[in-house]
């Protein structure tokens, strides 16, 4: 094991290093601790020795909550379930859904997702250094959560393509922009424009904003507004010129 590169001091491990725990405490103590120092690391520049270490514990205590290193990455991701209540944002707008309101849909999600990233950037980092590094994490995250978000939302597009409300455009591109505004905004928000110098707007204007971006563009009564409008402006240019 490499030597530790420089003390770990956190309020998680400050407050019970050296503490008698319950076995239940002492897990949630190491997972969260394991979960700081992946998203700081990586998985790669992180040892079980260090987890051990910013716990207060050995390395066979470590070992005896999380047999395997693979066990850990799942506990991080079913304690970040929990802790969210459900990692599942499709069941926020569960009712939108069935409601066919797009709006609702889209603007329930986003909010959703941002808020969420806001209120965890570290999970936000570990995903990407599990990215990064090619972690299996990563995958096992993909394919738990991110999956579902595709396949029910691509579900919900070919139904409302079916019911004449919107274009005809492969619905998985659709689902990609939409996401792809969403993150790209919370990425600005939490790891490289803290300060928001750039664009400072909250949550719920954004959101707003990136469903109006996103229903205008695939709506068919938008598209119908929009041809509409542009036809009016043309023949009064005819008009004007004649």
């Amino acid at each position: 094991m490499r030597p530790l590169k420089k003390p770990i001091t956190t309020s998680i491990s400050a407050a019970t290093n050296g503490a008698r725990m319950a076995g239940g405490e002492r897990r949630l103590q190491i997972l969260r601790l394991a979960e700081r120092l992946f998203s700081q690391r990586g998985f790669r520049g992180t040892t079980t020795k260090e987890i051990a270490h910013a716990a207060g514990v050995s390395e066979a205590m470590v070992f005896r909550h999380f047999a395997t290193k693979k066990e850990l990455y799942s506990a991080i991701l079913d304690h970040k379930a929990c802790l969210h209540d459900t990692m599942d944002p499709v069941q926020v707008v569960a009712d939108a859904i069935d409601r066919k309101d797009d709006r609702a849909v889209f603007e329930g999600l986003a909010l959703d997702a941002l808020d969420r990233h806001d209120c965890d950037p570290e999970f936000h980092r570990l995903l990407l250094h599990s990215a990064l590094e090619e972690h299996e994490l990563a995958q096992m995250f993909w394919e738990k959560f991110v999956t579902r978000v595709y396949r029910i939302l691509g579900t919900y597009i070919r139904q409302r393509q079916r019911d004449g409300a919107m274009i005809q455009i492969e619905p998985l591109v659709i689902v990609r922009a939409f996401v792809g505004m969403v993150i790209h905004h919370s990425l600005n928000n939490n790891l490289w424009d803290r300060k928001r110098t750039l664009l400072k707007i909250s949550n719920q204007a954004a959101a707003r904003e990136f469903t109006d971006i996103l229903l205008r563009g695939v709506t068919t009564t938008n598209r119908r507004n929009g041809l509409s409008k542009k036809a009016t402006g043309k023949n009064s240019r005819k008009k004007s010129s004649r």
